[in-house]
């Protein structure tokens, strides 16, 4: 997720300060990903710096206002025009904390598995709960999608992990009929 373009696209709808695009960033993805007020500030002083934004003085409250620029505004669209990379797939902890598993000794890789199943479900059966009460709210439409998204993610996660538990069981069987070789008779 990229929070500098998140924030240009808040502020390519008119200026704003920093806790209220913390705040309209979290309502917006539902708080699924909490966002550090300093991190929105740290970020919107490199937008200024790199001439994305412009700080506009202040509002009656005290809080220094930020106004997107021209270049700001070309970002935002070239941000919405181009397509998520996939080539450089992020860290995964679960791929990696089971990559891990298969090459410990004696560590039941099958309770591993079981216990992340029974965990994914569960949060499953949250993310389904929170869509049904939110279906008929046109206001929603932003977290339902990122529901969605987290929806279909825990299904794929399911089924991966029904694979993985398929390929454990196959490697584990293919070791136990695999020939062993025969001691060398002593001469």
């Amino acid at each position: 997720m990229s929070v500098r373009q998140s924030l240009l696209a808040m502020l390519d709808e008119g200026p704003r300060y920093g806790a209220q695009m913390r705040a309209e960033f979290e309502a917006r993805t539902g708080s699924t990903w909490p966002l550090n007020v300093g991190q929105v500030y740290t970020t919107l002083t490199r937008l200024e710096r790199d001439g994305l934004v412009v700080s506009e003085g202040q509002d009656e409250n005290g809080h220094v206002l930020y106004r997107i620029t021209e270049a700001g505004s070309q970002e935002v669209a070239d941000w919405f025009a181009t397509p998520v990379d996939r080539v450089a797939p992020t860290r995964d902890e679960l791929a990696i904390k089971l990559a891990f598993a298969v090459t410990v000794p004696g560590l039941d890789v099958a309770r591993v598995v079981l216990r992340q199943r029974a965990a994914t479900l569960g949060a499953l059966q949250d993310y389904t709960r929170l869509k049904d009460q939110l279906m008929d709210d046109p206001d929603e439409l932003p977290w339902l999608l990122v529901l969605d998204s987290l929806v279909f993610a825990a299904e794929a996660e399911i089924r991966w992990l029904d694979h993985i538990e398929a390929r454990v069981a196959r490697a584990a069987d293919q070791r136990t009929r695999k020939p062993q070789p025969r001691p060398v008779a002593a001469r």
